[in-house]
């Protein structure tokens, strides 16, 4: 879609002109990170750009949905609701401010794999079983093939958009795990799962209707692993280098605390695993 700039500008006047949050938010905030600069700018882009809501795309006849999350700030890491079960690796817990985005309802299925890559690397196979066995070198390779075929940018997840999604964004309530303090409404895991991985979007979504964000299968994101600061943060993107790469979301194999929206993984980014799969950004 083509981006005419006049069309932006006379977007972010408006939003400025009828913004009704003024008392929470600046007049022309688009992004409600607290301030009007250029990133609003972008954000008027991005929701010109996608509609400013969810967006179906077909490859080859398999169709998959991307949640428009809308941008905000944010307190990440071991937050009060995570308790006890907080690891040292969740903390400090710290404010980061994201300009909006878009994500996949469900993890990348598998008929999507095939639809793309014309092979299935996962052990058992169905068509609306999370793929798995993928490692992050893996998804680059399908990333830029879906690219190919459909002109767009998709991309992994930042591991702070991950968990932004995963707590709900700015519809967010506050949950434990992705949208519910039960885990059982919202993932598959160990105590339920009978020891195996099932099809997407079976258990309830989260506050802006994605699913599996807990459970079922571990998700690559982008950022190479690595410790937590306590300043402020916008768009963070991770280290600049590592030996490993952020996964997030536990599996069916794993116990709740793993689950949790707070909780980090981390595998060498050749790294495959019958629990490991992933879900599109854009």
């Amino acid at each position: 879609m083509k981006i005419n700039l006049f069309h932006v500008f006379i977007f972010l006047f408006m939003s400025i002109s009828t913004n009704s949050n003024a008392q929470s938010y600046k007049k022309g905030d688009v992004n409600q990170d607290g301030k009007v600069d250029i990133s609003d700018v972008v954000a008027v882009i991005n929701i010109m750009a996608h509609g400013g809501g969810d967006e179906t795309f077909t490859v080859n006849g398999v169709s998959f949905t991307m949640i428009y999350v809308n941008g905000g700030t944010f307190m990440m890491g071991a937050t009060s609701e995570q308790g006890s079960e907080a690891s040292d690796s969740e903390k400090p817990a710290h404010s980061v401010t994201l300009s909006s985005f878009c994500i996949g309802q469900t993890e990348v299925t598998q008929e999507l794999w095939e639809a793309v890559m014309g092979t299935n690397p996962s052990n058992s196979k169905g068509a609306n079983l999370p793929v798995r066995q993928v490692s992050w070198d893996d998804c680059q390779t399908f990333i830029a093939k879906l690219n190919s075929l459909t002109g767009q940018q998709f991309r992994l997840p930042t591991e702070a958009e991950w968990e932004y999604a995963a707590r709900g964004g700015n519809q967010s309530k506050g949950y434990k795990y992705s949208g519910s303090n039960n885990v059982g409404v919202v993932a598959w895991y160990d105590y339920n799962s009978s020891g195996k991985i099932h099809e997407v979007a079976a258990k309830a979504p989260n506050e802006l209707s994605i699913y599996d964000m807990s459970g079922n299968v571990w998700e690559w994101c982008q950022d190479w692993y690595g410790s937590y600061s306590t300043s402020a943060q916008t768009n963070p993107t991770g280290p600049l280098s590592g030996s490993s790469r952020v996964n997030r979301g536990g599996s069916g194999l794993n116990d709740a605390r793993l689950c949790r929206v707070a909780f980090r993984g981390d595998a060498s980014p050749d790294y495959r695993d019958s629990r490991l799969g992933f879900r599109l950004a854009l």
